[in-house]
């Protein structure tokens, strides 16, 4: 079971469900209301997919003001901070997704060095087409497929990965 979190104006939840569908996961709908409500408990999720695409109006800093919804909201917050916790589960973060789970840094066992996203030094929206290889790593979302080369699209507002120090920058590329 993998929850596939939405927020007002996130718009890609469908498209990502049908692919996590196709991956063999069974994908629910989780706004996040019903997190912050009691009617959905993460405990019954073994993934999580924070999905992009307009959250907030796409206003700058999107993400971070999604994140602020979980941290500041208590309740929200001791869910996500247990599912966090579990060493049985996954999650995902696209486009403001992204951005949201980078601000929830704080709560995530091991993202101490992850970077912030701030806007483009273009103050445009940026496209690029690049190859990625994927390493040997552990990912589960990964599984099988090292030294795949793929061509992925990266585009966004808001994609100038701001690493608080050198030393978290170099923790990135490890």
């Amino acid at each position: 079971r993998v929850a596939i979190l939405r927020e007002q104006g996130v718009n890609g939840h469908v498209e990502m469900a049908a692919a996590f569908y196709r991956a063999g996961f069974a994908p629910f709908d989780v706004h996040m209301s019903d997190v912050q409500s009691g009617r959905v408990d993460l405990a019954d999720f073994r993934g999580l997919v924070a999905c992009g695409g307009f959250s907030y109006g796409d206003v700058l800093g999107a993400g971070e003001g999604w994140a602020k919804s979980i941290l500041f909201n208590p309740a929200a917050r001791a869910e996500f901070e247990a599912f966090f916790a579990r060493s049985d589960s996954f999650a995902l973060g696209v486009c403001n997704g992204c951005q949201m789970m980078s601000n929830l840094a704080e709560i995530i066992p091991g993202a101490q060095h992850w970077p912030k996203f701030r806007r483009n030094l273009s103050e445009q929206f940026e496209a690029r087409f690049t190859m990625v290889e994927v390493p040997d790593n552990p990912s589960i979302l990964f599984a099988g497929m090292a030294g795949t080369q793929v061509p992925v699209v990266v585009s966004h507002g808001e994609g100038r990965a701001v690493f608080a120090s050198e030393a978290d920058r170099a923790q990135a590329r490890v």
